[in-house]
């Protein structure tokens, strides 16, 4: 298990809070586990199944208050999709996407950018591309992250092995490709 290992190397406990299912995310255990935790990970899977697990939950709104009290929160691949403001369907553009958890509303995440990235038709990506979003593509062992981490009102770039790749439409209607950018966090 990467997770335990990780925690290993860093002399921490691993702490696995098993959310399945909203009545998992009602959980009073679960909110306890999560309070005063120092970092907090979404894993992959299914990031529309995920924030439909979490959203206007306790386990939610403890992961949000204890990020709030200087937890750190990551997302890896469908953690990262779920804590943007929209979860997009890739494998079904037609039948849409769902709110996602809405930490940083204006973004929306394409994670394993250097794998799909790729197989990404154009046609996906335009519904993403509306007026104030930001669309953020991450390769694989790469990170998107606050400078410095605990200052969110700085800007954000990415960090790791590979690249990452933005796409925003400003008012003038053109694009910015990979700066750093400042987005809003709630």
């Amino acid at each position: 298990d990467l997770g335990a290992r990780a925690a290993e190397r860093l002399g921490v406990e691993q702490v696995v809070v098993d959310v399945r299912t909203r009545q998992d995310a009602d959980n009073a255990d679960y909110v306890e586990a999560i309070t005063g935790a120092g970092l907090i990970y979404l894993s992959g899977g299914n990031p529309k199944h995920l924030a439909r697990t979490l959203i206007d939950t306790p386990v939610w709104n403890a992961i949000h208050r204890a990020w709030r009290q200087g937890a750190s929160l990551a997302g890896c691949s469908a953690g990262a999709m779920a804590l943007s403001g929209y979860v997009p369907d890739i494998r079904h553009p037609r039948s849409g996407g769902q709110d996602g958890l809405g930490l940083v509303p204006e973004l929306r995440v394409l994670p394993h950018f250097d794998v799909y990235g790729k197989w990404i038709p154009d046609i996906v990506m335009r519904p993403l591309l509306t007026e104030s979003t930001t669309v953020i593509g991450i390769d694989e062992q790469t990170a998107f992250r606050a400078e410095p981490p605990e200052d969110l009102e700085q800007p954000w770039s990415f960090r790791g092995v590979g690249r990452g790749s933005c796409w925003r439409i400003e008012s003038d209607r053109k694009y910015r490709v990979n700066s750093p950018m400042e987005l809003s966090v709630v």
